[in-house]
Formats: C-alpha cells, structure tokens, sequence
C-alpha cells in the first residue's frame, strides 16, 4: 500500500467532486509579517505583491501556461484559460469525464496535456485551444496524477493512480487511431475502481464524453507501460536534463518520477523502453517535485522538503519546511517556492528561509513559474476555488530596473494613484488631495513631462498640469490638451465594498477601488500613452494635461484659475479631449459627442413665525410647507413636460444624420432602450427635485417655519444657461406672488454649467472612430449622456477648440457606487487608443475674420 497521510489521501479520492471545503489555518504565533509562524526565523525578503486573482466555482487542481494563457484545472471536470496580459478568462476546454488533475505545456509552449480523474489524457492546442487527440490506455489506470512531455524524445509521458508510468510517442500517433469508443475507460468497468462500497452500492462511472472529433481517439499499445513504477500512486514527474560532465550526461534527458511509496526513480528511455536507472528514497510519500541545475527538490507529505544532489545521489539536505503536506514546489532562478495550507513559502537553493505569505484559503494545490517580458510570475491554485497571481520580480535584487513604460507599471501606477483619499469639498481629506496632486505632477516629470501645480481659489485642491513635448522640432506640429479630475466621490459609510476601496484589487479580469474608472484610471492611460509615445521617440503631437481636483463638487474654481494661467498652459489648443464616461452597455465600445448642462439651485419658503405646533397653531396661517409644495408643482404639468415659459424653444430638432446614430445604436445594443427614452434621458431637458427639508425636530406634530428644496434643470446646447436661469427665477417669483402668502421666497444659485455638443464628423472623433475599430473590431456607439461635465464647454470657449470624448469603462463599472470597478483590457486598450490618437490628430484649420488660419 502506498505510503500516505490524510492530504495525500485526497489525491487518491480526486475522482470524486471537487475537493475538501477550504480550512482556515490558525497560526502558532501572532502573523505580523516579521516571523514565519511555524520556524520563528525572521522574514529577510519583501512579500511579493498580488497582481490579479480569479474565482472559481470549484477547486483548482493543477496549473500550466504557454506564452499567452494561464490554463487551470479544476474539479468541476474543467480547463479555464487566463489570458496573462489582459486577466480576462478567455475560454473554458471541456471533454474530461473527471477532475482535471494535471496539465503540463511543452516547451516549445505548442501543446497543453491534460490529465485527470476518468483515465484519459488530452492534448490541446495552445493558441487555437482546439483538443488534438484523446489517449487512453487499455489498461484500468484510476486517476492521471503527473504529466509530461519530452521535446527530445517527443514522447508524452504519464503516471497514474494504478503506480504505472506510460507513454505514447507523438511521432507515430496517428498508427494508433481509432474510431472505436468501446475500448474508452468510461466504457469499461474495473473490478478495483468500480468496486462495490461499504452498503454494496458502486461509485459512479463518468458519462461517455461526446468527442467533437472521434477521429483523434488515440489507444496506447500494451507495451507502453511500466506496471508497477512505483509501489504507490505515481504523483508527479519531472524531465531532468543533465550537465555533460555528470555521470548521467550519457544520455539528453531523463524522466524523475515521485509516489506514494517515497521513491523517487530515475528513468531512461531505451531502446523505446523506459528503463529504472536509479532510486532514491525518501521518508516519506513524494508529491511533487523540482530541479536546479543538478539539485532535486522534494515536497514530502509531513511537511518536509528534501534536496537530492543527482550528480552524486546523495540526500544532502532535509527541511521541515511546512507543517502540512508539501503540495506543490517550483524553482525560479536560484529561488524555490513551495506551497501547502494557506501559505507559500520562499527558500534560498541552500533551502535557508527567506519569506512566506498567504496565498488561499485553503490547501495550495499547485504552483507554476513562468516570466512575462520583464515580469517573473508565480500562480498558485488551492482548494478554495482561486488562482492567483503574484509578481515575484524583486526575489531577484540583482535584476536592473525597468524603465519601460509597460501595462504592469501602469498597474503600479493606478495602485499608488487609487490609494490617496481624494474627496473632493472635505477638509478630512484636503491633505490627501494634495499628496495625490504631487504624486501626478511627480510621475509626470518621471516620464518626461515638464509639470507643475496651478493653485486655485479659497484653497480648492490645486490643478495639476504637464506637458509632453513632441520628439520633432516642428513649429506646426499639433497640440492636444487632455482634460481629467484626481478626485473622488467618498467611499466610506456604506459597508458594501467586498474589497478595500482605496486599494487596488484584481478580480475576474476586473480591477477594483473607488476612482479606478471614474476618473483615475482613464486619466493615467492617457498619461502612460503619452510618455509611451515620448520615449519610443514617435510623440509628433504636444499633449498638455490638466487633470483638476474639484470635478466632482462641480469644478469650484477651476475656471478661473485656467484662465488666469492660460497663456502658460497653452495658447493655441487645436483639440481637447477627455474620458470621463462610459460605454452604453457592457459589450461596444463607444465614442461620446454631447452632454446635458445643469442649473443647481436652493428654493426656501419662510414665515416671521417660529416653528408651531399642528395641534394648537394648524389652519391658522399659511404653512411655508405647504406653499413650497405647491410651488413646485407649478414648474411641471401632469405629464411632467416642464412649465417655464419658453424653456423648450431653442432646442434644435433632431437632424437625420442624428437619427441614424439613435438606430444604429438601437440595433448594436443591448440595452433595451428606445429612441424616444435615450432622446429623452439625452438630448431633451429636464426639471428634477431632488430633496426637501424642513426646520423643527422631526416628529408629527410640527410646523415647520422654513422648507428648503433643491432643483436643478438639465439643459441641452441652444439653450443659453443666463436666460433659463433667469427665466425659472423669474416664474418661480410669479408664482409665488400669485398665493398671496405672508410667507418669504428665497432662490439661491448654487452652480451651473453649460451643455457640450461636438461634432462627430470632425477629424478628432474620426480618429478615436478608426483607432476604436483597430482596438476593439468593431466599429463604436456614437452616444450622448444625460449627465455633465462642468468644464468641458468651458475649455471649449476658452482655448477655442472642439472636444472629443472616448469612454473608458463599461455600464457595470459601478461609478460612484459600491465596489467601482475597471475591467483591466479596457485601461489597456484605452491606452492604445489614446496613443494612436496622440500620433494622428492632425493640426486644426482655425477660421479668424473669414480667414483660414493653419
């Protein structure tokens, strides 16, 4: 019988459902991230940081990756496939009657082998994700628990639960085909694995899987087998390659194979059979395993890690590493990696103990390696259903720093960015607004940019401004002026954030903080854009950002202090742009050409009285309540159509031209909306009353001598905001005056901004339009929004120049509300929307006193 502990026992029963419900750990001393809790050694490296995690329904049994993806098998009889540069699941590989146990990859990263709980092993293609071939023994085998694949020999290579080794040589694959399900292991039955159970019932066998393509039914010969490799299950294997001067360096490669009787064996193939060469026993059941350079690795059940010298066959080291099972290990340079509950830990190749963090909630299960252009990654899998991805780079302290603009510094960026407090009219968060400010101004000098702060009045947040001047030295080149806010809407009192909300967190594709989509990360893409551009030596356009800190309280004081520094900023503005907005729906990309003004403004009814009360006082005079009340309903009729006299005439009629953009989006979208409400909620104004407060303490009885309302009027272009402005103070004067009541009016202007209508068939929104198709493959929504964006309009007058807006993020992106989110392919291709725009955007033709001025 196999030599096995509880955990190892587990991998005997991965045939059934998922794995064992995730254990919390409780560690023997206080984790205060100084001392490994289990060895008390201090922690001499920095904890590698998460960079993405995605969540499953079932556990994550084994890992494998190619140049693009991330492949995870699960218990739930699946393949899930990340795509490592964007973090979104791109596909989900079905055909394993059982959990998925093993993956491996070829190191020409062209084949993905599977392994799993139905006896049947699959080859996948990496880039088109297509299943290759299906192999199955005719032997009763159980569970595949280790897979591999020589390049040399190229051989696949597999153990099982059976304690045989087998083998199927790609080269002469298709000798063996066949297109006869009988001989397939869930049409057979095992008098051993089908065995009945205590109470006499069996347990049951895994439905026949419907192949898409029988013709890559592969049977292995009898003779490609090794019976009993092992006297235990064969848990993992290894290829070892060693150096020519070792006593070993006859042969190109060799096969280590691990199990349950603590073996580890050395094979050879030859003569096309796999020959025993050596074994080297351990104390315990061998469940996985690594290699650097000529020194084996081995994660033993009972915690402990072994290091074999292979040029000598000589045990020259043993470790109580972890007090659980060691699960899973991988090597990266000189550094070893080894997983078991809840906790990965980092050894030196001596195995001296260098760090450790918690990774799952649960058993780590498998643990992968793998380097992405400057990045060094480890991906661990556990049974509380979760990969995770961690950037283990600084476990190299010799490595030279990166100085690329690449999308994992944008990542770090975007991390520091979200983590300041910036809520906009709080003094409780004033000095955060202003390290966020020097950060931005920071990070653009960093990239090249010249950069200061622009102060603004009655001690406003400051307005950041950089320039990133254009690599050539033409005087005619063109200059964009990108507009954006640093702050935020507050996060704190709701309780229903699922994540911290001023830090960054990757999630199912998704990144996660308040401000992340609204407005900080679209802000730092266009920045990285720029500084990309910059230091390739292709910027040809001069891009000027203000990015201010006051958007979200109406942009208080941003107006004036532009124009009181707008020769500085810039005198001659060809185009502005902006992305402070979002997509329709959660599928098309979409360019934004028009925004709703508003008029905000505070109505109060009062009385010379105090506040009474209803039992002695009610019905005596006019109530301000009640006048308010009243009053308000004079501004709309029964239809809601709004009543201020002349208030819809300057809205223009909707052209054709128009009219198709409202079709097209009617038949691309999936929101559901109809031409009339989208117009409505667009390109119609509106009346809106949005609270009404009373004076005296809140019980039933009281006459309150004050009632407050706040309106506000949303407003489309062609109606001038001093006229509507004046025009609702006016009626709602006249109105009042017709109550005759003894009672007092009060209107109070709070703020207001004008409407933004550009012009789609302008040469900006063309070149969002092309470099939005390129990015995306489709061609994008042109859309309004009901919303506004006070300096928009503002920036237009001032610098005169047209806007144009591309929206970052999706309609789910949450924007203000609970868990805000950004899905992460969206800031990336934002990015490089941004930096094809900045290359193309041609120089404006301005018009001055009839004339074309270039």
């Amino acid at each position: 019988m196999p030599k096995t502990n509880g955990t190892s026992a587990l991998l005997a029963d991965s045939g059934t459902k998922g794995w064992p419900p995730s254990r919390i750990a409780t560690p023997s001393i206080e984790d205060d991230g100084s001392y490994d809790s289990d060895s008390k050694v201090p922690l001499t490296d920095r904890v590698p940081s998460l960079v993405h995690r995605w969540q499953q329904s079932t556990s994550i049994l084994s890992l494998a990756a190619s140049d693009r993806y991330i492949f995870a098998g699960t218990g739930g009889n699946e393949i899930q496939v990340f795509d490592t540069d964007t973090y979104q699941k791109v596909d989900t590989l079905t055909g394993h009657g059982g959990s998925v146990l093993c993956l491996y990859v070829s190191t020409s990263k062209s084949l993905l082998f599977s392994g799993a709980s139905d006896s049947i092993l699959k080859v996948w293609d990496t880039d088109s994700l297509q299943e290759l071939y299906t192999i199955y023994s005719v032997f009763d085998i159980g569970d595949i628990f280790a897979v591999l694949y020589s390049e040399i020999l190229e051989t696949v290579f597999f153990g099982s639960q059976n304690a045989s080794i087998q083998w199927c040589d790609m080269t002469t694959i298709d000798r063996h085909t066949s297109l006869d399900k009988s001989g397939l292991p869930s049409n057979r039955f095992s008098k051993f694995f089908n065995s009945s159970r205590p109470g006499g019932k069996s347990s049951p066998c895994p439905k026949e899987n419907k192949l898409a393509v029988p013709k890559s039914l592969i049977e292995l010969p009898y003779h490609n087998i090794v019976p009993y490799a092992h006297f235990g299950y064969v848990y993992c294997m290894q290829i070892y390659q060693p150096p020519a001067h070792t006593p070993l360096g006859v042969a190109e490669e060799y096969i280590l194979s691990g199990g349950g009787d603590g073996n580890v064996n050395l094979w050879a193939m030859r003569n096309g059979a796999l020959e025993s060469i050596r074994k080297l026993p351990n104390s315990s059941s061998v469940l996985c395993m690594t290699v650097i350079d000529t020194f084996l690795y081995c994660g033993l059940s009972g915690g402990v890690i072994n290091i074999w010298d292979l040029d000598a066959f000589q045990l020259i080291k043993s470790v109580q590493a972890h007090t659980d099972d060691v699960l899973s290990i991988r090597s990266f340079g000189n550094c070893v990696f080894s997983g078991s509950e809840e906790y990965v830990r980092k050894w030196s190749r001596d195995l001296s103990f260098r760090s450790r963090w918690k990774c799952h909630n649960g058993l780590i299960l498998s643990t992968i390696t793998v380097k992405r252009d400057k990045r060094n990654l480890l991906i661990t899998g556990g049974n509380d259903d979760s990969v995770a991805l961690w950037n283990i780079t600084d476990a190299f302290p010799n490595r030279r720093p990166d100085l690329s603009f690449a999308n994992d510094q944008l990542l770090a960026s975007l991390a520091t960015f979200v983590s300041f407090r910036t809520v906009s009219g709080s003094e409780e968060y004033l000095a955060d607004c202003r390290r966020c400010a020097t950060f931005l101004k920071s990070l653009l000098k960093k990239f090249g940019a010249s950069s200061h702060l622009i102060v603004t009045e009655d001690n406003r947040n400051p307005i950041v401004y950089g320039r990133f001047s254009a690599n050539s030295s033409d005087k005619s080149e063109t200059t964009v002026l990108f507009y954006g806010h640093y702050d935020v809407i507050d996060a704190s009192g709701s309780g229903k954030w699922e994540t911290d909300p001023h830090t960054l967190s990757g999630l199912n594709g998704y990144l996660y903080a308040r401000g992340v989509s609204d407005n900080k990360g679209p802000v730092l893409a266009a920045i990285f854009a720029a500084a990309e551009l910059l230091q390739e030596g292709k910027l040809r356009t001069n891009v000027t950002f203000l990015i201010e800190g006051e958007e979200e309280c109406g942009s208080l004081g941003f107006q004036a202090a532009v124009s009181a520094k707008r020769d500085l900023i810039e005198p001659d503005i060809d185009w502005i742009l902006l992305s402070n907005s979002y997509w329709l729906d959660d599928e098309i990309p979409c360019l934004n050409y028009g925004l709703r003004g508003v008029i905000h403004l505070t109505v109060e009814v009062s009385s010379d009285r105090p506040d009474l009360h209803s039992g002695v006082d009610g019905g005596v005079d006019r109530e301000p309540l009640m006048d308010l009340t009243k009053l308000l309903a004079k501004l709309t009729d029964d239809s809601g159509k709004v009543l201020v006299p002349g208030f819809y005439e300057p809205v223009r009629p909707i052209t054709e031209a128009e009219e198709l953009l409202y079709e097209q989006i009617g038949e691309n979208s999936s929101v559901g909306l109809s031409k009339e409400l989208l117009m409505a909620k667009w390109r119609l104004p509106s009346l809106t009353v949005h609270a009404i407060n009373v004076s005296g303490p809140p019980n039933q009885t009281i006459i309150p001598h004050k009632a407050t309302a706040t309106i506000s009027l949303r407003i489309v272009p062609d109606q001038d905001i001093d006229v509507v402005s004046s025009s609702l103070q006016r009626c709602l004067v006249s109105q009042f005056a017709s109550f005759k009541s003894r009672n007092h009016l009060s209107i109070k202007l709070n703020r207001q901004a004008d409407a933004w209508l550009g012009d789609p068939e302008n040469a900006a929104f063309k070149a969002l339009a092309n470099a939005v198709k390129d990015e995306w493959g489709v061609h994008p929504l042109y859309i309004r929004e009901g919303g506004t964006i006070p300096a928009v309009r503002f920036l237009e007058k001032e610098f005169d120049a047209p806007a144009a807006q591309l929206p970052c993020g999706q309609a789910s992106d949450h924007a203000h509300l609970d868990n805000e989110r950004l899905r992460v392919v969206n800031l990336y291709r934002a990015k490089n929307i941004w930096r094809r725009a900045f290359d193309e955007l041609p120089k404006r033709t301005k018009i001055t006193n009839g004339l074309k001025m270039d």
